[in-house]
């Protein structure tokens, strides 16, 4: 027997019981007009891991009604992103323009029941002509004899009308409390070529009377949605039963995802892209789905993130370091350890021979031997990064600093004996001596070291650029933005730091695109798809938060 996780697994387990359906059925419909983000990754998880649980099927179905937006680079992109998360809709791969005859047939039979009818109201005149909570709606077309409706439906349809002449409207309630009732459009004039059906048709239906149809065409059984479809129920379910589909599918709502830091709009993102703020739809700074792979998230981590904040009925913001977790606590059972300095500076160890070279071991993994070891070569200059030192150490500074000791990862104990300067004042190189019996990580009786620093042997390394990415706004609840306001005012001025010269382990000269790693006691990283020679940061080192699970 199937236990309930959540409301919308209540409500299925009811209605098969009831003998409603005998089995479930869902659809995602995502619009072709952009890139899939985390807001819609979501909805996505929901409708394929309902469907699945339940042992039933999910379709994937391209909401493609509104022909100025489309683009078939979106639909590719869409297909790729569900496959990358794990989920796969068989042959059930359907657009809504499919239904388009079908869409129109129907509206034909609603205005033959005298339930549509052609109004010349335009949109200035519809919103005046609203009405509010105490007057009721008007229109004067609202009596139209059927057969004239009729023919002005099929002259619409013919190309006879300049846009804006006419639309076709539902007869329901002009006075009705919900505004979504008060006679709603289900069709407008549109010269607009379709990326599919071409210059066919230059009438398209709305998308509240276009959705229900290919709902109840395909044979769902539950419509599964974002809150704010909640208030069109009313109108979904009046289609339904005003027109002669084959079966009748129920709308459930669920709390759409809100994020800190991160607006979910494809129009914002949209712009953003369009306005060269960032570097395309999959820059790392992105909520897209591209732009979460690239930055080295991967599918079971954001699929495991969704199923983390669950689904609810009312909206609330959630941590972005709940996302982040999610890829930290996968990262770190699986991604290999390398060593990396951001910001490098020499240091040379006075008391060890010039042309001596050795090599230690480092773990790949230090919870998982079964990854092997890799050899690390130790020679007179090394690098080590630039936190690691300090002249004039505060409080508690267990690093290098002078005349104090620090352990060098894997390899010897070291003592800073001086530092050269450059003309500027800033750090040429730091001299040290060894300890040359603490090799192999040794201990030494009687001495405690508290500092263990990352290096690499400055004859043994290679160069590279490294992105650190953080957040793109610096909004932390976008909900909020103020009245009047808008969000590129809150850019973050500091969301990428490009550091160039950063110095790696040579073998990551290799690394695959996409590869990840942890670099150690820095982050994990990613190489990046797109400019070989670049490691993008994905996330931090574990920074104390604790989500809930």
């Amino acid at each position: 027997m199937i236990e309930a996780s959540n409301f919308i697994e209540e409500f299925i387990i009811e209605d098969l019981a009831e003998g409603k359906y005998t089995s479930v059925h869902t659809r995602f419909p995502p619009e072709p007009n952009g890139y899939l983000h985390i807001g819609h990754c979501k909805a996505l998880v929901i409708d394929f891991g309902t469907a699945k649980k339940f042992g039933g099927l999910c379709n994937l179905r391209m909401d493609d009604t509104n022909p100025a937006k489309e683009d078939t680079e979106y639909v590719d992109a869409i297909k790729e992103d569900i496959h990358w998360l794990g989920f796969d809709w068989g042959d059930r791969f359907f657009y809504g323009s499919d239904y388009f005859d079908k869409d129109y047939e129907y509206a034909v039979e609603l205005i033959k029941k005298g339930l549509a009818y052609v109004c010349e109201l335009t949109p200035d005149q519809m919103d005046e002509y609203r009405g509010d909570l105490t007057h009721p709606a008007v229109s004067p077309w609202r009596d139209r004899p059927i057969e004239e409706s009729l023919d002005l439906f099929e002259r619409m349809k013919n190309g006879e009308f300049p846009e804006g002449k006419y639309t076709l409207r539902a007869k329901i309630d002009l006075a009705s409390g919900n505004f979504v009732m008060r006679d709603p459009v289900l069709y407008r004039i549109k010269y607009v070529e379709h990326h599919r059906q071409g210059t066919k048709w230059c009438i398209f239906p709305m998308y509240d009377f276009a959705h229900p149809i290919q709902d109840a065409l395909e044979g769902i059984t539950h419509s599964l949605c974002s809150l704010e479809y909640e208030i069109h129920r009313p109108l979904y379910d009046w289609v339904i039963e005003n027109v002669s589909v084959p079966s009748k599918p129920r709308q459930i709502e669920f709390a759409r995802l809100n994020i800190s830091y991160t607006v979910l709009s494809k129009r914002f993102l949209r712009s953003m892209v369009e306005s060269g703020r960032v570097d395309g739809w999959d820059d790392p700074r992105m909520p897209t789905l591209c732009g979460l792979r690239r930055r080295g998230y991967t599918g079971a981590s954001i699929v495991d993130f969704c199923g983390r904040i669950g689904v609810s009925k009312t909206d609330s913001l959630v941590d972005i370091r709940s996302l982040e977790a999610c890829i930290r606590d996968e990262l770190n059972e699986t991604a290999p350890r390398r060593v990396a300095i951001l910001r490098p500076i020499k240091v040379i160890i006075d008391n060890y021979p010039e042309d001596k070279c050795e090599t230690f071991e480092l773990a790949n993994h230090p919870q998982h031997p079964e990854m092997g070891t890799r050899p690390v070569k130790f020679t007179r200059e090394l690098y080590i990064d630039a936190e690691d030192f300090s002249e004039v150490p505060p409080p508690k500074f267990f690093r290098m600093k002078p005349d104090g000791e620090v352990r060098l990862m894997g390899a010897y104990i070291v003592k800073c004996v001086g530092v050269v300067k450059n003309d500027d004042g800033s750090i040429k190189e730091i001299h040290c001596t060894a300890d040359l019996e603490t090799g192999n990580g040794n201990p030494v009786d009687g001495r405690k070291i508290k500092g263990t620093i990352h290096w690499l042997s400055a004859s043994d390394c290679i160069d590279a650029r490294v992105m650190l990415y953080s957040n793109l706004l610096t909004l932390e609840n976008p909900s909020k933005l103020p009245e009047g306001d808008k969000y590129e005012n809150y850019l973050n001025p500091e969301s990428v730091e490009c550091l160039d010269g950063c110095k790696l382990e040579p073998s990551l000269a290799d690394a695959e695109p996409g590869s990840k790693y942890q670099f150690v006691r820095t982050g994990y990283f990613c190489a990046d798809v797109r400019n070989p020679g670049t490691f993008i940061r994905t996330v931090t080192l574990k920074d104390g938060y604790k989500p809930e699970k």
